[in-house]
């Protein structure tokens, strides 16, 4: 058995590690892990860019990757607890954009101002207990390659958006959203695909407005 696998199967041994890594009650590292730990176990690209005023809460039991020359802009959240977070290349993460993985980002997308972005629910059945206290379930978010996501939009757990897609800002995506079309709204349906026959981006017919 390896020491990952140890540490896993000891509640005492975990929560000890636990507490090493993160102050009790914290979703940040603590600063030797931020200093010692992270530079060698994550990857950053070649040209890759954090910019001073970005939250990096990533720990060493989930991966985080920033492909090359892409850039996470001031004051956004990066949070890899619970699950990996990986953003490919040339893709930009706009001002105060919040990522809790399990995410990927594929290669030249685009995220605007305040987009949230949360493979991450908490349980509530339970109503004996505060919801905080039951856990979490997890659903990974996947963004294909050359999307556009507008300011103030949500995409939640488990969803997939498609290849050279255009989410329209305030939009809430709670479904699958297929390769080159253009969604909006709460929840946000499809009101254009392109048409790569004719060339041209063409309104969706009524049966398809829904993202499937």
């Amino acid at each position: 058995m390896g020491l990952k696998d140890k540490i896993k199967n000891s509640e005492g041994i975990k929560k000890f590690v636990h507490w090493l890594l993160v102050p009790k009650n914290q979703a940040r590292p603590r600063l030797w892990v931020k200093w010692f730990v992270n530079p060698f176990y994550h990857k950053k690209g070649r040209g890759a860019t954090i910019r001073r005023r970005t939250r990096v809460d990533v720990l060493p039991w989930n991966s985080f990757e920033l492909g090359t020359n892409s850039t996470i802009e001031d004051f956004s959240t990066i949070n890899n607890g619970v699950g990996a977070v990986k953003i490919g290349n040339r893709t930009r993460i706009g001002l105060g954009n919040t990522i809790i993985g399990p995410v990927s980002i594929g290669d030249d997308v685009r995220l605007a101002q305040n987009v949230v972005l949360s493979g991450l629910n908490h349980n509530y059945e339970d109503i004996s207990q505060p919801i905080h206290a039951q856990g979490v379930s997890t659903a990974k978010i996947i963004v294909e390659k050359e999307t556009w996501i507008g300011a103030n939009s949500v995409v939640v757990a488990g969803v997939i958006i498609g290849k050279h897609c255009i989410i329209a800002g305030g939009s809430v995506v709670t479904k699958d959203i297929p390769d080159y079309s253009v969604a909006v709204g709460n929840p946000a349906r499809v009101v254009k695909t392109y048409n790569h026959d004719t060339g041209e981006w063409e309104r969706a017919i009524k049966k398809d407005l829904v993202a499937v």
